[in-house]
């Protein structure tokens, strides 16, 4: 994929892909990177951001390249057009079927978003249906546009969830309500969704980038390296017991306390206040 890379006024370098609309026409997946966000859009909008084999690779591709920059901080994920993504392309798996390596959460494009140690924000656009809905899981945290609709219906196609969805919305939704979305397969609204703890807001359509970048800058104003390891905690910790969480969480403090610089953190902290004086 083209680059270009230019400079800003406050002299910080902006690494963005060719995002003209002949360019953009071929591209499953676009990647533009400025000032430690990297906003990562899928762009099948006519076939609803269907996941072709090719839009998986392209976000293997696009994930490597995230991780390869170096200087990102957090990633927006999003859809372009009316759909976040409508899950897999049934009419390619009709004619292909699917192999034995896209199954599963070992699937090379989940397993390197579910390992991702970068925080991801799920910018939730139209539709996110069954495998759809599994990829916005894969965020750490969702905001929604009203226009956003939810739905598993893997029970109506015939399929068993693989990506996790059987396990995660359970824990993020409670376990009847993920069982009424799941056996009926009826859609979830954005206000629902954020009401039932899905989505952290609902935010008009057209303010749905602008929203999700507000709060991309917030993350990339925090410490990174802290950051990998805040997130690695409470990802490990949420999946086994409290008293594991709580133990990992004591060993990888003392950890890091030895590493601790006063001088900074005293700094850190000045300006932690100054920002709240501010909010």
């Amino acid at each position: 994929m083209p680059e270009v890379t230019a400079e800003n006024d406050q002299g910080h370098f902006i690494v963005f892909l060719d995002l003209s609309e002949e360019f953009m026409s071929g591209q499953p997946v676009l990647l533009e990177i400025e000032n430690h966000i990297a906003v990562v859009t899928l762009n099948r909008p006519k076939a609803l951001n269907s996941l072709s084999k090719v839009m998986r690779d392209a976000l293997i591709t696009t994930f490597e390249r995230i991780k390869e920059d170096g200087s990102v901080r957090v990633v927006i994920l999003t859809g372009a057009g009316r759909a976040f993504c409508a899950g897999l392309d049934l009419k390619e798996i009709e004619q292909d079927g699917l192999s034995e390596n896209d199954l599963g959460i070992t699937a090379p494009f989940i397993q390197i978003m579910e390992e991702f140690s970068i925080p991801i924000i799920g910018a939730i656009n139209g539709y996110a249906i069954t495998g759809g809905f599994e990829l916005a899981l894969l965020s750490d945290f969702m905001i929604a546009a009203e226009s956003a609709k939810f739905a598993d219906t893997h029970g109506r196609v015939g399929i068993v969830p693989g990506w996790g969805l059987s396990q995660k919305l359970p824990r993020i939704i409670g376990i009847q309500r993920a069982k009424e979305l799941s056996f009926t397969g009826n859609f979830l609204e954005a206000r629902q969704a954020e009401q039932w703890g899905l989505v952290n807001r609902v935010v008009p359509d057209e303010g749905l980038m602008t929203a999700a970048r507000e709060l991309a800058r917030d993350i990339a104003s925090c410490d990174p390296v802290a950051l990998k390891e805040i997130k690695q905690l409470i990802d490990s910790g949420y999946s086994g017991t409290l008293a594991d969480g709580l133990s990992m969480e004591s060993e990888s403090s003392k950890d890091w306390s030895k590493k601790m610089d006063a001088a900074s953190i005293g700094e850190r902290r000045k300006a932690v206040q100054a920002r709240g004086r501010k909010q």
